[in-house]
């Protein structure tokens, strides 16, 4: 059972809100009566309700409407991101949404071509995922013989060298390292030839090219084989968008030889 984080701050504030300006508005003031103007003490659940209640709003407010912290749990996106990163997810680059609501009240932006994003994962919308959008509305994407195709055109791939994973990902060591070129974007991709286009086990919807109607998009792992994304279970719905990972504030590898921290990668901006 997943536990429902923003609900719990919603009703963490509302309740230590509550309580705190009832006994403001009905028994502040008696209180102080009763002890002859003297300042008296508070009842404890009063106390911890004025002491949390600004805290946990100024926490609901900004993991709601400006960043929330995510943690990497897999490697589908190697080499951007590694498992054991810890993100930062900007709230407010695809619209204010009302936290557990979800819902939309403030336009501000959609996503690009290339943008690293965090949704909820179409088939339980319970679980986050974290993949690079490839197509938005009105493009046409294909994927065959190890390449993306956006509107028809083959976005290059310029070969970097074998790589070499650590920790968690030493499993993909010896696979090729790539950069794509998706447009404007360059980003670093992981490509495995000894598996199929769509990768072992993905019970594939894609069939040849597909265009993407409005209010969906199209998103990849840049660890291509080895990725559970669009070519598995179709496409993200704009409803479904979290926000857009913009930086890496920690990684923690327990599986990494030595001290399980990389240090190199703290502060690292995501592209």
């Amino acid at each position: 059972m997943n536990f429902d984080f923003p609900a719990f701050l919603v009703l963490a504030t509302l309740v230590t809100g509550v309580i705190w300006l009832i006994d403001a508005l009905l028994f502040a003031k008696k209180r102080r009566l009763e002890a002859g103007g003297e300042k008296v003490k508070e009842p404890v659940l009063v106390e911890y309700s004025r002491s949390f209640f600004p805290i946990i709003l100024i926490v609901l407010i900004l993991r709601s409407f400006l960043v929330e912290p995510f943690r990497i749990p897999s490697g589908s996106m190697m080499p951007t991101l590694l498992v054991g990163d810890f993100i930062l997810v900007n709230k407010f680059a695809y619209g204010i949404r009302l936290p557990v609501l979800n819902r939309k009240v403030i336009e501000t932006g959609s996503p690009q071509r290339g943008d690293v994003v965090v949704f909820r994962y179409p088939q339980n919308p319970t679980v986050d995922y974290i993949k690079r959008v490839v197509g938005v509305p009105g493009d046409t994407i294909g994927y065959q013989d190890k390449t993306l195709y956006v509107n028809g055109k083959p976005q290059q791939q310029k070969p970097i060298g074998i790589y070499t994973g650590t920790g968690s990902g030493a499993r993909e060591t010896g696979v090729q390292h790539n950069l794509e070129l998706l447009g404007d974007i360059e980003h670093d991709v992981l490509i495995n030839q000894r598996t199929p286009d769509f990768g072992f086990g993905c019970q594939v919807l894609m069939r040849g090219a597909i265009t993407i109607p409005e209010g969906r998009y199209f998103a990849m792992g840049d660890n291509r084989d080895n990725s559970n994304d669009s070519r598995c279970w179709g496409l993200v719905p704009e409803e479904n968008l979290v926000g857009k990972a913009f930086a890496i504030w920690m990684n923690w590898d327990g599986n990494s030889p030595g001290f399980p921290v990389a240090w190199g990668r703290l502060g690292n901006s995501i592209k």
